[in-house]
């Protein structure tokens, strides 16, 4: 696997190199696992195939995950978007409704791709699934993509960490957000260095967000903060594009993303025990399940 002690270190490469991150991070995976490329290709394309399902299945009208709580958010997003697409235009709240959909197909128990987790499915296929669609990128393009963004998370998890258990949110979505970022910066042709900044700027806005699950469940608020995910990965993508520079470099970020997650609280981390977990509502959601 890649060892790759920082991002530095990864887009450094690139840029000395004079090639896509992910052309990089294929070579090296290629050497190191002592595998064809071509044949850790194919099993990425699997792997954004699984992410176009999960995304048509969680479109479907009558889904509803295990616990009732939540389902069809993905079916209103799609029909809205067909419907013009209100405030955000029809292509965002059409990564909008792939980012519910592919979540809410794993509140379902549907197959899905973690990115980096289960509870973050939804973001780089929110990004990536829709420039497909579109035509936009094309699909060897978009699969590239994906070792860049691969290569930031294994960075990511190796300097901070990538479980809302053990740094909240901010580790999963966050992380998450910050992976597509990167992808969708080199999809649209920008440097390695302008792919460490939009990861940096996505982290920076995800800074401190807790991990709260409603009744325990990767539901509420999970499966709308995926729609999150990605309006920042789009917007931390497009201001570095447009030479907005993230001024805390990413390297710096990942490590106060560690710090902020050691600081939080247990009740913050995954135990359903304080957030929108705790709110009346919230309490009240996790009695109606245990009276089931």
């Amino acid at each position: 696997m890649l060892e790759y002690d920082s991002i530095k270190e990864l887009t450094d490469a690139a840029e000395s190199a004079g090639k896509k991150i992910s052309d990089v991070v294929l070579e090296d995976q290629a050497r190191t696992m002592e595998e064809d490329a071509d044949s850790l290709f194919q099993r990425m394309e699997e792997s954004f195939d699984v992410m176009c399902t999960a995304a048509e299945r969680g479109q479907e009208e009558g889904l509803r995950s295990m616990s009732g709580l939540t389902g069809g958010e993905g079916f209103k997003m799609k029909t809205y978007a067909a419907a013009g697409g209100g405030l955000s235009g029809p292509f965002l709240t059409k990564a909008m409704s792939v980012a519910l959909a592919v979540a809410g197909c794993n509140a379902a128990m549907g197959k899905i791709v973690a990115t980096p987790t289960a509870g973050s499915c939804g973001i780089l296929p929110g990004c990536l699934v829709p420039l497909f669609e579109e035509g936009r990128a094309e699909k060897r393009d978009i699969i590239l993509s994906l070792f860049t963004a691969g290569a930031f998370g294994m960075v990511i998890a190796k300097n901070a960490c990538i479980a809302g258990a053990q740094g909240g949110c901010q580790a999963e979505c966050g992380s998450a957000s910050g992976m597509a970022a990167a992808a969708l910066v080199e999809l649209m042709g920008g440097t390695p260095a302008q792919c460490g900044d939009a990861c940096a700027v996505a982290l920076a806005n995800q800074l401190g967000l807790v991990c709260d699950p409603v009744a325990g469940l990767v539901e509420i608020p999970c499966i709308k903060r995926n729609v999150s995910g990605v309006m920042i990965a789009f917007s931390s993508a497009d201001m570095v594009l447009a030479g907005i520079e993230a001024k805390i470099p990413v390297d710096e970020c990942i490590a106060a993303m560690r710090s902020v997650g050691d600081a939080l609280p247990a009740s913050l981390r995954e135990t359903a025990g304080g957030g929108l977990a705790a709110t009346p509502t919230g309490c009240a959601l996790r009695a109606s399940l245990t009276t089931l």
